[in-house]
This record gives structure tokens, C-alpha cells and sequence, in this order.
């Protein structure tokens, strides 16, 4: 079963440098995770400022240009993993989170998981 998982944080986390120790220990979960087979596609995302929202409401599109300053956080970026069920996923996006935590013990964000329709 195939997975999206988004990490969300405040973007303010884009003016700050990553601590090398996460950099190095996320290199070495991404390598592995891609090696094992269980992601499948990975990426950060640029500001929201370089991006935009097209809304459908009241019969109308609409388009907003970023920065998205209504938002509190936002989806820095974003991993497709492929296990057999929901625990596995959980289980990476803990150890996901846990680099975070452990290596950069000021970010404060969130990893939202969730599973591919009819995949």
C-alpha cells in the first residue's frame, strides 16, 4: 500500500539552517529507505511565496499567489513510501520525526500520513 507523507511546519524554518547531524542522519535514512524499496519518491518544496492555490467556490476559480500568511504552517515537503499496511507507515514517520527530534530538538512540526486512494 502506497503512502504520502507531508512534514508541516512553520515556514519561518526555511530562514533557519539545518543542523549538519540531521542533514547527515537524513541522508543515511533516505539512502536506505530508497535501498530497502520502502520510499519510493522523496522532496522538499519551495517557499510559499514562489507558490500559488486555485480555489473552486460558489461556481468560481480563484487564484491566490504565495505567501500563504493565513496558514500557521506549511508543507515543507513530502515522501511517497510503499509498506504492507498502516503500522509500517507509522513506523517511518516516527523515525522521520525521530531525527528531528533528536538532531534539531528546537523544530517543532508535524509528519501527516496518509494512504493512496484505490493503489
Amino acid at each position: 500500500m502506497k503512502y504520502l507523507m507531508f512534514i508541516k511546519h512553520s515556514e519561518n524554518y526555511r530562514n533557519q539552517k539545518i543542523p549538519k547531524a540531521l542533514s547527515d542522519a537524513m541522508g543515511e535514512f533516505v539512502n536506505q529507505s530508497f535501498k530497502n524499496g520502502t520510499l519510493k519518491d522523496t522532496g522538499g518544496l519551495k517557499p510559499s511565496s514562489e507558490g500559488f492555490r486555485i480555489r473552486s467556490s460558489k461556481n468560481r476559480l480563484t487564484v491566490t499567489d504565495g505567501p500563504f500568511t493565513e496558514g500557521k504552517e506549511v508543507v515543507g515537503g513530502y515522501a511517497m513510501v510503499e509498506v504492507p499496511s498502516r503500522d509500517p507507515a507509522m513506523k517511518v514517520a516516527r523515525e522521520f520525526m525521530e531525527l528531528h527530534r533528536v538532531h534539531w530538538p528546537e523544530f517543532e512540526g508535524e509528519c501527516e500520513v496518509r494512504p493512496l486512494e484505490g493503489v
